[in-house]
């Protein structure tokens, strides 16, 4: 196969898609014609607490510049995400945990667990004085909590800023330092490709830079018990803070262009810069665009190996997903450990149906040739994504 080859959907693939030619195409044209209009009716793919009426309102004079959608409109991300699913999917798996170790058990989340979960880390996040506009640090490995993290400060309207748990020490800070978090959340130690990421230790460095000293409280996950130091009163174990918390917790009624996250470049070509995505205009856009292209069905298994660092993370492993209801996969491991069939393996394990994964990724996988793959089922992939 060239580099330019192209490969058919199998005969009568694309006739059963949600969207066929004949949809997307109209959609195109209706899109071109009055986007107003078609964004009115995108929006309605999400709960409003207040349907907006002003839809768009940009300008890219630089005297004048703004980007804003649905500007009055008043939504909870969170609540999109965890709320509106529990009448009718509340008992269905919302987040599949694959561990890095591939003898350890998969844990499996349901969106009732996972609304009882972020409940309790809301409400410990306020009983620590966290609240709207407040920055939050997220430095995790691929774990649930870094979801239920993330989703706690929306629900709550803090802002959170999820940092890459590969990043170095300095990294971090300069991303902390940069807008201001008061807390910061992670975990004792990653564990990534069989080897511990010592993330605490980081953090600890981090926090004791002169420019960071607007943190107060850093939560830490117990993800391996490995014995790390603990600085009182400003260290906190995540598990017991959110022991005995009631798992209800009021959403905060948030404007549409309130900020959702913050999240950083990788700064390979200079300073990092913090991007600032707003609530209402993200996630429509997320839950359009990851139900149109992977043509989501209900039973869906969706594996997206992107990390939560980064903004495909952010988008189609939590809120895209999570909006539209669906199974989301969440994998702390490498695509290269044990050996270069991990990902088949987990599709095989988790029966995975749509998968979507990076072009780096599918380089390195080349590399080393299709044993890998043909040596494994694959029978359950319906729909294959690259970034």
């Amino acid at each position: 196969m060239t580099a330019t080859s192209i490969l058919p959907p199998r005969p009568g693939f694309a006739d059963a898609a949600s969207i066929d030619p004949a949809r997307a195409a109209a959609d195109r044209v209706a899109a071109a014609q009055d986007r107003a209009q078609f964004w009115t009716r995108e929006a309605a793919r999400i709960e409003w607490l207040r349907y907006p009426t002003r839809i768009e309102d940009t300008s890219f004079d630089l005297d004048d510049f703004r980007i804003r959608w649905f500007a009055d409109g008043e939504l909870n991300v969170a609540a999109n995400c965890l709320d509106r699913h529990l009448a009718t999917r509340g008992d269905k798996t919302a987040i599949l945990f694959e561990p890095d170790d591939p003898n350890a058990a998969p844990r499996r989340i349901s969106y009732r667990e996972l609304h009882a979960e972020v409940g309790r880390a809301a409400n410990a996040l306020r009983a620590l004085g966290i609240g709207k506009g407040d920055r939050v640090t997220i430095y995790l490995p691929m774990i649930p909590e870094a979801a239920i993290a993330m989703l706690a400060c929306a629900r709550i309207g803090a802002i959170h800023s999820v940092v890459f748990g590969g990043f170095s020490a300095e990294s971090l800070a300069g991303r902390i330092a940069d807008c201001q978090s008061k807390l910061v959340i992670t975990a004792d130690e990653g564990v990534r490709g069989g080897k511990r990421v010592a993330l605490k230790a980081n953090v600890d460095i981090a926090v004791a830079k002169r420019e960071c000293a607007c943190v107060e409280t850093v939560l830490v996950v117990r993800r391996t018990g490995a014995d790390v130091a603990m600085q009182s009163p400003r260290d906190r174990c995540w598990h017991d803070v959110l022991d005995g918390q009631d798992t209800v917790a009021p959403a905060e009624r948030m404007n549409a262009e309130d900020p959702l996250f913050i999240l950083y470049t990788s700064g390979s070509t200079g300073k990092p810069k913090g991007v600032l995505h707003t609530g209402g205009g993200y996630l429509v856009y997320a839950s359009s665009t990851h139900r149109r292209v992977f043509d989501l069905r209900e039973d869906d298994v969706f594996f997206c190996t992107a990390d939560v660092g980064w903004v495909t993370g952010h988008s189609y492993v939590v809120y895209g997903p999570l909006a539209n209801g669906a199974t989301t996969l969440m994998f702390e491991g490498v695509p290269n450990y044990p050996d270069a069939g991990r990902f088949w393996d987990v599709v095989d394990r988790h029966r995975v149906s749509i998968f979507y994964t990076a072009p780096t990724a599918i380089r390195a996988l080349m590399r080393e040739g299709e044993t890998p793959v043909q040596s494994r089922s694959r029978a359950s992939l319906r729909l294959l994504g690259s970034v």
